[in-house]
């Protein structure tokens, strides 16, 4: 199954170290191949090094495409997490 979310980073402080790893920590263990795009930058969402590179700041567009068996769930989980900023505000 393949599933593609844009996202915004309601983050005041944008897809930083923090972030970055609870995304990481959600992909642990997962099936799926899961890539973050942000401005035609694409890198792996597994990665925390990558995540960062993207430099995304606050209300950035990314979209998250998931390929693989539990697709479903890992974008559920994802989309949660940007919507509720990381459970940071």
């Amino acid at each position: 199954m393949k599933i593609s979310r844009k996202v915004k980073v309601k983050n005041a402080a944008g897809l930083h170290t923090r972030p970055a790893s609870y995304i990481v920590q959600i992909l642990q263990g997962t099936l799926s191949s899961v890539y973050f795009t942000c401005r035609k930058e694409k890198v792996n969402a597994k990665s925390i090094m990558s995540l960062l590179t993207l430099a995304a700041s606050k209300n950035s567009l990314i979209t998250i495409d998931v390929e693989g068996e539990d697709a479903e769930s890992i974008v559920g989980k994802l989309v949660e997490a940007f919507e509720k900023q990381f459970w940071e505000a």
